[in-house]
């Protein structure tokens, strides 16, 4: 039977939603606690549904939002009637609805950080996407859509509010950092599991502080030393280039790959399949390896075949 995927209402592109399943395939059975220090949207851990989790994101948003459905500040009820406010605004503001976006911007890089203010921006924003500029405020343009918030959308995201509500569960069972995932996987024992989906080196990515060939070192030294059972979500190549750090770093380590559809910009260009891998410290022996490249596979085979 297959299980409905709890999909959160904070987006960004990248969002594992889609490969919930696969990676859930692969986790081994723990008696500890579920560690991601690299939170995101949370799709994964809400998913995986642990009794026990210590979840981290360097994005502050993320964490606030989360913090403040886990204490109940933040519910469905409330989040309908915020978006149904600010949507009627938005609907009638000046420049086709942009000038009520960029109050609710405004207010919001002022020192608001009002968690209902951050799921309007990321759901209005252009494409989906979340990013910030150095100064840590948000910069995203307007999707040109004043009638967003149609009564279908609010309610869309409510339910999500109210899915994510019953999934997360109360403090201390379940806590929620903001701080560097350096702090948080050397908490980790044996008895429990980590999973990681660090910004893809590389690769455009909505992150909240950017991504070096430095902080991939680290990550990989720390998950080496680790005594925990882990996953490691990256990406193995596309049609153009490989990830140059599997074969730097997580080679030692077991993976296997999937093609996965990424909708990652405005334009068509960008719209391509990658190659997703899981880095794995534990054995894999009863998973495929690649699911990728079989027509090239098979082409190869045809051509060997009629030049013999």
């Amino acid at each position: 039977m297959n299980k409905r995927i709890i999909i959160p209402p904070i987006k960004s592109q990248g969002i594992k939603t889609k490969l919930v399943p696969w990676i859930m395939e692969l986790v081994p059975a723990i008696s500890g606690k579920w560690i991601e220090p690299f939170l995101g949207t949370g799709v994964v851990a809400f998913n995986a549904n642990f009794k026990e989790a210590i979840l981290n994101d360097t994005n502050p948003h993320i964490i606030s939002f989360y913090k403040g459905i886990q204490s109940k500040e933040i519910t469905a009820p409330l989040m309908k009637q915020y978006l149904e406010q600010e949507g009627e605004l938005l609907s009638v503001a000046a420049d086709n609805g942009y000038e009520h976006y960029r109050n609710v911007r405004s207010r919001f890089n002022d020192g608001n950080y009002s968690p209902y203010d951050f799921i309007f921006l990321s759901r209005a924003g252009f494409n989906g996407m979340m990013r910030f500029n150095n100064k840590g405020h948000w910069n995203i343009p307007f999707c040109k859509k004043p009638d967003r918030f149609a009564q279908a959308y609010i309610t869309k995201i409510t339910n999500q509010v109210s899915m994510v509500s019953n999934s997360i569960k109360p403090e201390p069972a379940w806590t929620f950092h903001n701080t560097s995932f350096a702090d948080i996987i050397p908490l980790a024992t044996e008895n429990d599991f980590i999973y990681c989906d660090p910004p893809y080196y590389g690769r455009y990515v909505d992150y909240y502080n950017g991504w070096t060939e430095q902080d991939e070192e680290l990550l990989f030294t720390l998950l080496s030393k680790t005594k925990a059972k882990f996953i490691l979500s990256t990406w193995h190549h596309n049609d153009w280039r490989e990830n140059e750090m599997i074969k730097k770093f997580w080679n030692k380590f077991n993976i296997v790959t999937k093609d996965h559809f990424y909708h990652s910009g405005g334009s068509i260009e960008n719209r391509k399949t990658v190659v997703e891998a899981l880095v794995c410290n534990f054995d894999l022996a009863h998973i495929q390896e690649h699911n990728h490249g079989l027509k090239e596979k098979n082409k190869v085979e045809q051509l060997t075949f009629e030049w013999v």
